[in-house]
């Protein structure tokens, strides 16, 4: 089992509140398994109710929205994982950098845990690959949050920011070999 732990940097603001994300990432054979903890001031941060009925949605990434992206090692083509508090969710799949995006169909549901206690959030996915990659492929990955604040303003997290401006889409980025 490949297992790694991350804390997430925000992109450079000066509305940043009080806040720490931080979390572990293992992939054994073929299912990854990933869980976010998001702790400190949280009443500064908008986080929707978890709902009765989580879907498929898209644009969660205009909210609170935990994200990672896979790439596949020597090759273009990647998938960016939206994952609201509420429960909604959402997998696109991408040809390239920013290129040829549609939602993957290959994966119906993205089934994960949400704990929302006053001074942390966790969320927890298990996933199994099989759909979109094989056991024997390389993957590189990538781990980021967006977080609105209740002040309207958005703070972009990241394990590593590697332009002038929030970009998670930038394979220098995808810096967690799996």
């Amino acid at each position: 089992m490949n297992e790694q732990t991350f804390s997430l940097q925000p992109f450079l603001s000066e509305f940043l509140p009080n806040l720490q994300i931080a979390g572990n990432i293992a992939r054994h054979a073929n299912k990854l398994t990933i869980h976010y903890t998001l702790s400190g001031d949280l009443k500064e941060v908008i986080i929707a109710p978890l709902s009765d009925t989580p879907a498929r949605k898209h644009q969660l990434w205009e909210d609170t929205c935990f994200e990672f992206f896979i790439g596949i090692k020597d090759s273009q083509r990647y998938w960016e994982f939206n994952l609201s508090p509420a429960g909604h969710w959402n997998v696109y799949l991408f040809d390239g950098y920013r290129q040829g995006m549609q939602e993957e169909t290959a994966l119906m549901t993205l089934p994960f845990s949400i704990q929302n206690q006053s001074d942390s959030l966790t969320l927890a996915l298990d996933l199994d690959l099989d759909k979109i990659v094989s056991a024997n492929q390389n993957l590189e990955v990538a781990i980021t949050t967006v977080i609105k604040c209740r002040d309207s303003n958005v703070t972009y997290w990241a394990l590593t920011h590697q332009d002038t401006k929030a970009d998670f889409h930038l394979r220098d980025s995808f810096i967690i070999d799996l």
